[in-house]
Parts: C-alpha cells; sequence; structure tokens
C-alpha cells in the first residue's frame, strides 16, 4: 500500500490528478466513497480528473462520455477505464493498493 494524499486534499464531489509510485491517477472524493482511475478518457483523452462527478460516476469534460468510477464500466460509450483499489485510513490516509 502506497500513501497517495489525505482526503482532506480532495473535496467532496471533485477529483484530484495525483502521481503516486510513478502513475498518474485521477483521484475523486464522492457521497459513496473514494475513487482512483486512469487519468485521461479513452476516448479524446480528457482529463477525468476535472470531470463531473456523481456518486458512482465521472464525465469527462470534453464530451460528455459517463464512466463507472467502481468498475470502469463505460454507461454512455464503448470506453472503459482502469480503476485503482484504494483505502482509506481512520486519519484521512488514502492508500493505493500494489
Amino acid at each position: 500500500m502506497v500513501p497517495i494524499a489525505n482526503l482532506a486534499e480532495i473535496p467532496q464531489g471533485e477529483g484530484r490528478l495525483i502521481e503516486a509510485a510513478g502513475t498518474h491517477l485521477a483521484v475523486f472524493h464522492t457521497r459513496d466513497g473514494i475513487f482512483a482511475t486512469q487519468p485521461d478518457c479513452p476516448h479524446k483523452q480528457g482529463p477525468l480528473a476535472d470531470g463531473l462527478t456523481g456518486t458512482n460516476t465521472v464525465m469527462c469534460p470534453l464530451h460528455d462520455r459517463l464512466f463507472d468510477l467502481r468498475t470502469g464500466a463505460g454507461l454512455n460509450t464503448d470506453c472503459a477505464i482502469k480503476t485503482y483499489a484504494l483505502t482509506l485510513q481512520e486519519d484521512g490516509t488514502i492508500l493505493l493498493a500494489t
């Protein structure tokens, strides 16, 4: 497990681009938890951390492609995104599973 951020650094309903262990991640804090995905949309490389988030979704800011943050599945597209497992410690530290 690699510490990548503190939950206090990511306001609820937003995402942040974070580099951890040499990998760039889009990390999201939603009402339902924390999620991490690849940083760019596979359609036209839109910055997913800047996308609109829902409870378990993110919408690419460039072309409105919608993805499930839990599975990476495209909900209105045939594209999918890679997701990463995270753990939240009691002190707010977000850990990336390695």
